[in-house]
């Protein structure tokens, strides 16, 4: 899936999700937006954090929206390299197929200048 037909199948599902889910599961979507925010830690390394994990867990879904969001924050290439490394050293060679969409993805975001919203 291109990351770009990620984001609309995400907002589709994210609209479904609101229309059918109750309290709990708007409060964990709360939770889950509000930990990301800037505070003793950068948005920017939060997200840079969230691919991190992300990619050990190997959720693309997951990869893909901190890679938009890493993307949002301005991470550069040597930034998003250095967090990939860490990635792939703690979750080892499994996470490289998720990696090459990573840095196929991103490629793309930066060559068509996506805009996010």
């Amino acid at each position: 899936m291109s990351i770009k037909d990620f984001m609309r199948e995400r907002e589709k599902l994210n609209k479904l999700v609101f229309k059918y889910g109750g309290l709990n599961i708007k409060r964990f979507f709360n939770l889950d937006s509000k930990v990301y925010e800037s505070n003793a830690l950068p948005k920017k390394i939060k997200e840079l954090m969230g691919l991190v994990a992300s990619i050990v867990l190997r959720c693309d879904d997951c990869i893909n929206y901190h890679l938009l969001r890493c993307y949002e924050e301005n991470v550069s290439d040597g930034e998003l390299e250095e967090a990939i490394a860490i990635a792939l050293i703690v979750g080892g060679s499994i996470t490289i197929p998720h990696i090459r969409r990573v840095f196929n993805n991103w490629d793309t975001l930066k060559k068509e200048r996506v805009q996010i919203r």
